[in-house]
Parts: C-alpha cells; structure tokens; sequence
C-alpha cells in the first residue's frame, strides 16, 4: 500500500490501493489479463480456496487489477469493500439475489431506471418477491409502507430520469429501525457529490459506465458496504447467481476515469448550472428539473446532501413529445444517445428509449412523462453547448409560431 496520506478525495483517486514499489516501479498499476493463477504448491492453492491464506486463483472470483478498483471506489464511498461487476445491472442484481428471497418485501421509489423497474416489476416478482412502490421523496411514506416482510428499501438520488431527490439519511434511518438494508444507486451524484454509506445507507451501487470511467469506452459496475455483505455479493450474487464479473481491461479503464473524476464532475456542475438556467429562461421550455435551480422542489435538500448539483437535467417543452423530438433533431454539437456522464453532451428521450421497460400507464404512475427530456451535460465549452441547444428550441418555436399563423 501507498505510504502517502490518502484524506483528500483525488488523492485517494489517484493513488488508494497501490504502492508503485511492489509492481517494479511501474507508475500506472499492471493490467492482469490472466485468468487463472499459479499456485506455489497444492497446500498452498487449497489454503488459498478455504480462505485460510491471501492469494488469487480465478479472475471469476478475484483478479488484482479489478481487485485494486474495488478498494479505491471504497476509500472514496466510505465503505469497507466493494465488488467490481460487467455493468451496472450486473451490481443490481447480484446485490439483489444476494439478500432476498420468496416471501421478502422490497420498498422502492416511484422513479427508477427503465432496467432497475424491469429487473425488479417483471423479474424478481415472478420468483415472489413483492415489490412495493412508495413515493420516498417524503420519509413518512416509507414509515406507513415498511413492514415484517421488508428486506431492502431502494432508491437512486437524483433519480433517473425525473432527478427526483430522497432523504438519505431519514430514509436510512426508518429501514434501519425495521432491520431492513438501505441500498442507494449513486450513479448520478458520484461519491464526489453525495457518499450514501456515511449517511446511513448499507450497500451503494453504481454503473462504472457513466461518471466514474466518464469516457464513453466501457460497460461497468460497482457495489459497496461492509465486508460481510460484499462478501456475500461476490460469493453468491455474483460468483454462483449471474456471473456477471468485471474484465480486467475495463477495471483499468474505470481506474483511469477516477484519476480525473473530481475536476470532471466540477465542469460537469459548473456548465449544468448554466444551461439549466438558459433552459429555464427559454419560451419554450415547459419546465425544468435540476437540483440547483432555486425553483427546484427540493432544492434545500440539494444544498444539504450534494456540495455541487450534477451535471444531469431533465426538461419538458411546452409542445410536449412532439416539440421534443423536433428540437432534438436539430441538434449540431449535443448527441442523440442514450447513457450519461460522458465528455460528450448526451441527449434522449427516457419515454421512448431509457425508461421504455414502462408502460404508458407505469409511465404516467411513476412520473416520468412523455414529453421528458433527459440531458447529459458533458465536457464542452458551456456556451458552445447552450449555443446548440438555444438555437433548436428557437427553430422549434419558430416553427410553432409559423404552424399557429
């Protein structure tokens, strides 16, 4: 390990986990591609199974490149271990399948990723878990929800796509009283806006995809809590259940991503604050949702639990899905895609594409509308990006104005 004193949160980024001496000097860790590994003999390698001696021996389990992510995402989330997995649905449902079972409860928001909603309505409920829905931007739901039966309680902050906003501490609090595990997607905040654990909640989960590799290049996930639970998410969730493991190559790539996350994550708030004030002012925008607009419903709990708003928003224009999709298709700099976080602005339609595992009617019920649009505000010079965006909300009034004529 480092000997360098590891308490600011880019220091930790960039060096946690790796003494540079025990790799032959080698600055930037080596990437092991390998595997399976040797052992020194049979004692060793079966001493190395039981877990009676530290050693690798299948990267399905444990490999050192991904090992050395997993320590450095929890000396930045504050927890004591995690598990690198192939994607973020892979972090979900290995977390999932490592605590629940037929009969159990689990209470989650009203918004969640399209993915997260389908794994959870029309996967984990077919082998009987009940899933129940309650609206968690208010603690006091969760009090009358909770139950004898409830295991987890599950919430992203801000939510995808809506960035509804959830109490963590006062949610973690009420699971804890009924023995229930919180669990929080940190995708949007990143551990450099909001850290879940040392607010009260047990296991976070991310999709490596976006912010932490923040290049567009890799498909990841990642899971942290206590040892013993994250054990049993290697072990069972992960090893027996869904094998869905991280290569090698993209726990590089994510260790890569962390050197520079908290500069990129400060750009990313910097030019969001911006943009969603120009949406805000344009006529034909509907309505704006974005943590650090002082309209934002719940921008006093921005200001206490995220130190910086993200660089997600979601807008409605007042000529709904079809004034929506006119806009975006006059977009020069800004892309149509879907995924998020990345150097590049990213625009979708979560109604047609990200959140399209809904019904219109679960669509309708959940708050993601059909006129929504999600942004993601990437790395560019922030006028050149608002410019893109001005300039296709102004053909669009432009045409509606000529339309009405």
């Amino acid at each position: 390990m480092t000997c360098l004193p590891l308490s600011g949160f880019a220091t930790r980024a960039i060096h946690a986990g790796y003494d540079a001496a025990a790799h032959d000097g080698a600055l930037v860790p080596p990437l092991h591609l390998s595997s399976t590994f040797v052992f020194e003999s049979a004692e060793a390698g079966a001493e190395i199974f039981a877990g009676e001696r530290e050693g690798y021996f299948y990267s399905r389990i444990a490999n050192p490149t991904v090992d050395l992510l997993e320590q450095r995402m929890a000396a930045l989330e504050g927890a004591e271990a995690a598990v690198a997995t192939a994607s973020g649905m892979g972090a979900i449902a290995g977390v999932l399948w490592s605590f629940l079972q037929p009969g159990d409860e689990i209470i989650v928001d009203k918004t969640l990723y399209g993915c997260t909603f389908a794994f959870m309505r029309h996967g984990l409920a077919r082998f009987g878990i009940r899933i129940t829905h309650a609206d968690l931007t208010d603690p006091a739901n969760l009090s009358a929800a909770i139950s004898k039966t409830t295991k987890i309680v599950y919430f992203e902050t801000p939510a995808n796509p809506n960035m509804r906003l959830v109490d963590i501490a006062a949610v973690a609090a009420i699971a804890r009283r009924h023995g229930a595990r919180t669990i929080v997607d940190n995708t949007y905040a990143t551990p450099v806006l909001t850290q879940p654990i040392t607010l009260g909640a047990d296991i976070v989960v991310h999709s490596a995809t976006k912010y932490l590799g923040g290049h567009g290049d890799l498909v990841g996930g990642i899971a942290l809590g206590t040892a013993a639970d994250m054990q049993q998410v290697r072990l069972v969730g992960i090893k027996d259940m869904t094998g869905a493991v991280m290569a090698p190559f993209n726990a590089m790539l994510v260790l890569r991503g962390l050197k520079t996350l908290k500069l990129r994550m400060a750009e990313h708030c910097r030019s969001a604050v911006a943009v969603a004030a120009a949406l805000d002012a344009h006529q034909a925008v509907a309505a704006v949702h974005y943590p650090g607009l002082a309209g934002f419903a719940q921008h006093d709990l921005a200001r206490r639990q995220m130190p910086g708003f993200g660089g997600m928003i979601a807008f409605e224009l007042t000529g709904g899905y079809a004034a929506g999709v006119a806009m975006m298709n006059r977009l020069n700099l800004v892309q149509r895609a879907v995924s998020l976080g990345d150097a590049e602005s990213l625009i979708q339609h979560p109604a047609s594409m990200t959140h399209s595992t809904y019904t219109t009617e679960e669509r309708r019920e959940h708050g993601i509308s059909d006129g929504l649009v999600r942004l993601s505000v990437g790395l560019e010079e922030v006028d050149e990006i608002t410019a893109d965006l001005m300039q296709a909300l102004d053909a669009v009034t432009a045409a509606r104005v000529s339309v009405d004529a």
